[in-house]
């Protein structure tokens, strides 16, 4: 038998949620041996040293982001070459279906509002995020009055649901992973959460739903022939969903 390795990698802001993730990955037996691996700012180059400690004849990477980006289509990989086994790689944890049982506890946890609004940080330059958040969204409004979807870095913007919203209170949820200064900063002030009407939840990835989300990950991977890079099937367990650009997915 291969011995197998599960390598859970991410920013340096995931660091302390990977490892929570990671040790009960471990006391379960997902693999052979479970670690984890940060960087700050450039994968290729910052990774070198943590993944010159990682062994195993096939090797499970699970980027723990919300959706893929530049960095885990091109610069993750990148350096997951370096490793000398097998490597197997998933996609990011917060397209996998069960993360949306994930973002109901944090909302239902922060707030009994009907209305929800998922914040991404998105990327004007593909819709992998938009397509994970739509997906989400669409599985959430049979649970919520009222579901919207905002970004960051493309639109709907984050500083516009507010007033999009038909509801007069409703509860946002930061679709990220860890804590970090866009969850912490960045969506409150652009959501004015000082003038009261939004409550405002936690990121998903500390979850225990998110540990389940991830041995699915690796299972799948475990009966899928092994890819040099991502596949285009970027959100494989995602339900086709239209959106018409304005947040009413």
């Amino acid at each position: 038998m291969p011995r197998e390795t599960l390598l859970l990698v991410g920013r340096n802001e995931v660091r302390s949620v990977a490892e929570r993730h990671a040790d009960r990955l471990r006391s379960a037996g997902i693999a052979d041996a479970v670690t984890t691996a940060t960087y700050a700012v450039e994968p290729e180059s910052e990774l070198r040293g943590a993944l010159s400690d990682v062994r195993g004849d096939r090797v499970y990477a699970v980027p723990m982001c919300f959706a893929h980006t530049h960095e885990t289509l091109k610069d993750v990989p990148r350096a997951l070459n370096r490793l000398s086994g097998e490597v197997r790689y998933c996609d990011p944890i917060g397209e996998r279906r069960a993360v949306t049982e994930a973002i109901r506890n944090r909302a239902e946890a922060a707030s009994d509002a009907d209305a929800l609004v998922l914040v991404a940080l998105g990327n004007s330059r593909d819709d992998h995020a938009r397509t994970a958040a739509a997906s989400h969204a669409a599985r959430l409004r049979a649970e919520f009055d009222e579901v919207r979807t905002a970004y960051l870095l493309q639109s709907p913007a984050v500083e516009c649901a507010r007033y999009t919203l038909d509801a007069d209170r409703a509860v946002a949820c930061p679709l990220f992973v860890g804590d970090c200064e866009a969850t912490r900063d960045r969506i409150p002030e652009q959501l004015e959460l000082h003038r009261g009407g939004i409550d405002y939840a936690d990121p998903f990835g500390a979850d225990d739903v998110v540990t389940d989300a991830i041995a699915a990950a690796v299972e799948r991977a475990r009966e899928t022939p092994p890819a040099a890079a991502p596949g285009p099937d970027l959100v494989a367990d995602a339900d086709p969903v239209a959106t018409d650009g304005s947040g009413r997915d």
